[in-house]
């Protein structure tokens, strides 16, 4: 695969090859299922309130409320995903799903469906996608080889933009023929069939490998792993920059098509099938187009892109231009989201993966709830136009950026796991919860390579924040120059434990062996434990 900045061959039928073992076939079918099941649940809901008092907030306010728990609970969802058993977790919220989605249809079909339930029903709706997106991602690799994981990642965009092509269309001719309530009772059972798959599964016994984290300390990790990681963070903000303007097309293409184009249901169902098979076009020459042009390259055109669709949307009102105008933009939506999905799936260590692609998730789903809920306010109070026209600016400003603040080349940078440390040996043995515990590591350093050996540590302070280091500090001997000591506070034993075993990649051995090179001889290092109960910090915070 092509990393930023560079172009890459890859063999673009490889995308297909997961299909071959039997269970991940049956369980992307399944979820293909389900992701229908959701947009024709979406274009329902969007549907029931196209004629209420005040419809364009409360249109955009569905994707609003379907998308807000995402930013909520996306992290939490990803914490559970790595401490409980994902495959109980994924089948208790798939009956979830079910009993709400058939509360909707029973409501709807008999005319107790106000507009402040339905928004309620979506948002529970969004707290099941919460909890089943990073479990999902987290399940992939125990379903086929290691070889197959980022062809596993594409079938996934693939199932998500077929799901958008024909879930809408679907949704659109269903609701002109029998009605609201029938589509909301083919999305439970969606769900239903989701859960069957996910019950006849039977994965092997082998999956854990060490004592799973409690939920609070993986809580934090997570965030601490994101908060300290320079590179992750600029895949966010490239993210976010892209998803808050484009969200004015997916928020307020409902009144596009009955206000301005003067569509019903169906037609709104077209024009969504037409960025779905926009964004599947666009799914399938994503290999291609990083051979012809640099992932920095092609945000500047897909960006430009889009911006210049948001100008039609605005402007013209003749359906045929405005179809084909939403195509380039399908096209445009999915070679920026895949390529920075794909960038931080492949960064992020395996022992956070899960937390990690559910902060994306939250940038992500909380840029497009937000951002929908904004071109909303703006659209009732300027009109539609002057909201599409004000995103396209934005878009269009977003474009040029990634050529000032491009996405980061990590050609070269290996996060394979390793265990390069001997095991631990102390004369006290602490219980895993005792801490904090302060790890000190004195280094002598050859003269002459101090300013090297304080930008090898800048690296090695990066990945022990990462890995769980609360604080990070180096100090020099004021009575011995040469000496340096490296002190840093870890939660718990137990966290660091974990830095000696699952967290460490091959890219942190690597940092921490070129500090290691400028020093004469190994390293002293120590672990403080605390003495006491309440002695080990003081009342402010800082070090007792």
């Amino acid at each position: 695969m092509v990393t930023p900045g560079g172009a890459t061959a890859e063999v673009t039928v490889s995308a297909w090859a997961p299909l071959r073992t039997a269970v991940y076939r049956s369980l992307w079918l399944a979820l293909l299922a389900a992701n229908i099941g959701t947009w024709m649940q979406t274009v329902g809901a969007q549907w029931l309130l196209i004629h209420q008092s005040n419809a364009s907030t409360l249109v955009a306010l569905v994707q609003t409320a379907s998308l807000l728990p995402t930013l909520l609970l996306a992290l939490p969802a990803g914490a559970l995903a790595d401490t409980f058993d994902r495959r109980h977790l994924l089948i208790s919220v798939q009956l979830f799903l079910v009993v709400v989605a058939a509360a909707l249809t029973l409501l709807t079909a008999t005319g107790r469906m106000p507009p402040a339930l339905l928004l309620t029903l979506t948002f529970a709706f969004g707290v099941g996608q919460a909890l089943t997106l990073p479990a999902w991602a987290a399940v992939i690799p125990e379903l086929v080889p290691r070889d197959q994981l980022r062809s596993a990642s594409a079938l996934g965009s693939i199932s998500v933009n077929v799901a958008r092509a024909v879930g809408p269309a679907a949704a659109g001719v269903l609701i002109a023929r029998i009605g609201v309530a029938p589509v909301f009772a083919l999305n439970a059972v969606a769900f239903l069939v989701f859960a069957l798959a996910l019950f006849r599964w039977r994965p092997g016994d082998a999956r854990a490998v060490e004592v799973p984290e409690r939920f609070t300390a993986a809580l934090r990790a997570g965030g601490r792993y994101v908060r300290h990681s320079p590179i992750v963070r600029r895949l966010l903000r490239r993210a976010l920059v892209f998803v808050i303007p484009a969200s004015a097309l997916w928020a307020l293409l409902p009144l596009v098509a009955a206000r301005r184009l003067h569509m019903n249901s169906s037609g709104y169902g077209l024009l969504l099938a037409a960025l779905g098979v926009g964004a599947i076009i666009g799914g399938l020459l994503l290999p291609r187009i990083r051979t012809w042009m640099s992932a920095n390259q092609f945000l500047l055109v897909a960006g430009a892109t889009y911006g210049g669709t948001l100008i039609v949307v605005a402007s013209v009102r003749i359906v045929p231009v405005v179809l084909l105008a939403l195509l380039p933009a399908g096209v445009a939506w999915v070679t920026v989201l895949a390529n920075v999905n794909a960038e931080i799936q492949l960064f992020l260590p395996g022992w956070v993966r899960a937390r990690g692609l559910a902060v994306y998730q939250i940038v992500q789903g909380g840029g497009q709830a937000v951002g929908a809920f904004a071109w909303g306010v703006v659209a009732d109070a300027a009109g539609l136009a002057a909201a599409f026209l004000v995103a396209a600016a934005l878009m269009l400003i977003g474009a040029v950026t990634s050529q000032i603040w491009p996405l980061p080349d990590l050609r070269g940078l290996n996060k394979d796991p390793t265990t390069y440390r001997p095991p631990l040996e102390l004369a006290l043995e602490p219980d895993p919860r005792v801490g904090p515990v302060l790890v000190v590591v004195t280094y002598t350093v050859r003269p002459g390579r101090e300013a090297e050996f304080l930008d090898a540590m800048d690296h090695v302070r990066g990945f022990r924040q990462r890995t769980g280091a609360m604080r990070w500090g180096l100090f020099r001997e004021g009575e011995s120059p040469a000496q340096f000591a490296e002190v840093y506070l870890v939660p718990s034993w137990d966290e660091h434990l974990r830095q000696h075993g699952g967290r460490l990649t091959t890219a942190d051995r690597e940092a921490e062996e070129r500090a290691k090179e400028l020093a004469e001889g190994e390293p002293e290092v120590r672990h403080l434990l605390p003495a006491a109960a309440g002695l080990a910090l003081a009342d402010d915070g800082d070090l007792a």
